[in-house]
């Protein structure tokens, strides 16, 4: 029953964001039952492709509890997160993630989240946009210098 309320809240809050102008997707991060912080989608009030709600509210949450490690949360999101979501579920450490609509739902309102699940279930040499490797003069430059640093924060 503790999934539905918090479920209910970010659906309630995606609703509330369609009536302000925003796009229709809400998400909660929540820890020991309690909410620690929410988020709406932001894409098109703020310009930004990647304010979508569930990373608007891990933003929230880290900046709430001082930690870019979210484990011991919950990430609930009104919608299935898209890929870019999900990976930032990933990458945040939360434990769960609960959704209540699903990329068919979305994609029956005009959202193509289910295309980028679909897109990377394909060989990126059949991709419209090319991924492609290049060279570089010292490609692995980058982790060499974070390797050598003492006092690296791993994550």
């Amino acid at each position: 029953m503790t999934d539905r309320r918090f479920l209910d809240q970010a659906v309630a809050a995606a609703v509330a964001n369609v009536g302000t102008g925003g796009g229709p997707f809400g998400a909660l991060v929540v820890r020991g039952g309690e909410v620690v912080a929410t988020g709406v989608n932001q894409v098109t009030i703020t310009l930004d492709p990647t304010a979508h709600a569930e990373v608007v509210a891990i933003r929230a949450a880290c900046r709430a509890l001082g930690t870019f490690k979210l484990d011991g949360c919950v990430l609930v999101s009104s919608c299935e997160p898209c890929p870019l979501c999900l990976a930032a579920a990933l990458w945040a450490r939360v434990d769960r993630v609960v959704y209540a609509a699903d990329r068919h739902d979305a994609a029956d309102a005009g959202f193509d989240d289910r295309a980028f699940y679909d897109l990377f279930a394909r060989p990126r040499a059949e991709w419209q946009v090319p991924v492609v490797q290049a060279d570089a003069t010292d490609r692995v430059a980058p982790f060499t210098a974070w390797a050598n640093r003492a006092d690296r924060v791993d994550y």
